[in-house]
């Protein structure tokens, strides 16, 4: 069996310290080793009890500065052991030390006494984010390529101000970490532009119906979020999704669409930005024949709905990129998979494609996890369920080596 993730949480003073309650419990129920430092400050938001109960392990305060680890500072020790170190939130005080390399605490000092990548989320008063002296150690900081930066968001701060300096929500925060567990924080996408579609598309009969699927947009998401988290620029073009889903791309450039159409054009607008192309949206085949401006009554919708087709996105995509650039499709299917992938791919000029069933348990449309079989000319490459983080993850692993 392999061993278990670890990641050590360093948790400096901020009232956004609450949240750290969350993002250890998740992490622990999904079978990460957790350890977690905690400052002075710190103490006045969460304690110390509450943050061992949720990791299952001692948390670790300044008292326990000199205390040996089996006969080993213990600041070395959780250095070493740890394979990510998130610190959050990531106070003005502790950005100013760790931008200058000062190490006047446990938390401080574990840090240069460890080597794998760091994920900071700043949170503070927006004027104090806002101060050239802040932003300065903030770009200082992210020089350091062991250090990966999220957020600070928009939104309420505990001092009734609007505007940026709010912490990072868990989920980011999670799905980061589970990033930079799979890629050991390497940034190997960094100077790629990456142009992905994502959810469906609503081809509308009248202002209320409209020809749809389940698609939400989750496997999308998760390959703009994997690419991003390994330093691609990434264009998001996707169809209606969920509000909790569109806010998991602050970071990210996105262009909401409705229709088929819509998303065409989008697609094309962005396609000479993008080094690669990745096709994850379940587009429409037809839509309505007519579209009529007010709701029709029951009675006055046709039994016989008159269709027509849409255009082929992924096809006058192919015919327009430039021979530098790589397209990837996707192909929903039930039953058998493969074979209409591989005809899908042929018959488009797709570089590679994602085929993954729809039909079995616990993946596709809708849920939080996927399986699927990348096919790229003549290899074939089998992806277990496992999250669709993780998948998007597997994808672009090969796709690096590839091209």
């Amino acid at each position: 069996m392999s061993k278990p993730d670890r990641v050590l949480v360093g948790i400096s003073g901020g009232i956004a310290a609450y949240k750290l309650g969350w993002v250890i419990s998740q992490l622990s129920q999904a079978g990460v080793e957790v350890r977690a430092i905690l400052t002075d400050a710190a103490q006045a938001f969460i304690s110390p009890l509450t943050v061992a109960t949720l990791s299952r392990h001692p948390a670790y305060t300044d008292d326990h500065f000199w205390q040996a680890d089996q006969g080993r500072p213990l600041h070395i020790s959780l250095g070493e052991w740890a394979e990510v170190f998130l610190i959050a939130p990531l106070t003005a005080q502790t950005l100013a030390k760790l931008a200058y390399g000062l190490a006047d605490n446990l938390l401080t000092n574990t840090v240069l006494a460890s080597t794998c990548p760091v994920l900071v989320a700043p949170a503070m008063n927006t004027d104090m984010w806002q101060q050239p002296v802040v932003q300065r150690n903030w770009q200082m900081l992210l020089q350091d390529q062991r250090f990966h930066g999220v957020g600070p968001g928009q939104g309420r701060l505990a001092c009734d101000r609007l505007g940026a300096g709010r912490m990072a929500e868990p989920d980011d925060l999670i799905s980061y970490l589970h990033s930079l567990l799979h890629s050991g924080g390497k940034r190997d996408l960094e100077g790629r532009c990456l142009l992905i579609s994502a959810g469906s598309t609503q081809e509308y009969l009248d202002p209320v119906r409209f020809i749809g699927n389940p698609s939400t947009g989750k496997m999308g998401v998760a390959l703009a979020l994997a690419a991003h988290h390994r330093g691609a620029r990434v264009v998001l073009v996707h169809g209606p999704m969920e509000q909790g889903l569109v806010d998991r791309l602050a970071e990210i450039e996105t262009h909401p669409v409705v229709s088929a159409a819509a998303m065409h054009q989008a697609m094309v607008e962005h396609l000479a930005r993008a080094n690669w192309i990745v096709m994850a949206a379940a587009v429409a085949d037809v839509k309505p024949a007519t579209l009529s401006a007010t709701k029709l009554a029951k009675g006055a919708i046709p039994p016989n709905l008159a269709l027509e087709p849409v255009a082929d996105i992924l096809l006058d995509l192919a015919r327009r990129r430039q021979p530098q650039q790589k397209l990837i499709g996707f192909a929903a299917q039930t039953g058998e998979i493969v074979a209409p992938a591989l005809e899908k791919l042929h018959r488009k000029g797709l570089d590679a494609i994602v085929a993954n069933p729809v039909d079995q348990l616990e993946t596709g449309f809708g849920r939080d996890t996927n399986q699927a079989v990348l096919i790229c000319g003549d290899q074939q490459i089998t992806i277990s369920p496992c999250t669709k983080l993780e998948m998007a993850h597997r994808i672009f692993d090969y796709l690096v080596q590839k091209y």
